[in-house]
């Protein structure tokens, strides 16, 4: 039995006292809850004004009605990341940001235990499929390629915003030694994209498109 009300979350980045992506958050906002029966929330406002921060909202529908609760809180730290693999918890396809997130909490502890800045989840098959809280994504020549999202990934807003700016991901399954020789990097709609420092303890060479991405991420 569920113990908390399903809900569904969208992270929202303020920069500069705008939400730059606000539009691609509540097109997968109301893509899920259409897909999942929850009601629409009706009552969003565009979250602007103030200092740079996160906006999380969560829409859930109680008695057939929406409830959003809101909270806000810093960014946190900047820079490159370091992951390792985790090696305890197997991905499980997670197509909607939901609160259902325990694998995702499993794998974070596991990599914080070993220093690191988060983790890198792949299927039972070892085929890579998402960060902890970030998309996964690499180069294939000058081309950015992902995950295919028939793994059951989550259709990231970082992920649409890419996609905006160069073209739709090329759709892959790569497994976790292909993943590394492809100068992977990693975003999100918190933070936008960022360079894997180093991949369980091995530095990772960045692509030089990574720093062109990351540079109009925002614009």
């Amino acid at each position: 039995m569920r113990r908390t009300p399903l809900a569904l979350i969208e992270t929202v980045r303020i920069r500069d006292g705008a939400a730059p992506l606000w539009h691609l958050h509540l097109a997968r906002l109301y893509a899920s809850c259409r897909a999942l029966g929850l009601p629409h929330p009706l009552e969003l406002h565009t979250p602007q004004g103030g200092a740079d921060r996160v906006h999380r909202i969560e829409a859930s529908g109680r008695g057939g009605t929406s409830h959003v609760d809101v909270a806000e809180r810093r960014v946190g730290a900047d820079g490159p990341v370091r992951l390792v693999t985790s090696r305890r918890v197997a991905f499980q396809p997670y197509p909607y940001k939901t609160n259902e997130r325990l694998q995702f909490e499993r794998a974070a502890a596991e990599a914080e235990g070993q220093g690191a800045d988060g983790a890198l989840l792949l299927t039972r098959e070892a085929v890579v499929a998402e960060g902890d809280v970030w998309t996964v994504l690499w180069w294939e020549g000058d081309r950015v390629a992902g995950p295919s999202l028939d793994l059951g990934i989550l259709p990231s807003v970082a992920r649409a915003r890419i996609e905006e700016l160069t073209g739709p991901v090329l759709e892959q399954r790569v497994t976790r030694v292909g993943f590394e020789a492809r100068r992977p990097f990693v975003a999100n709609a918190v933070r936008g994209v960022v360079s894997i420092a180093r991949l369980d303890g091995a530095e990772v060479e960045p692509h030089p498109g990574t720093l062109r991405l990351a540079a109009s991420f925002w614009a």
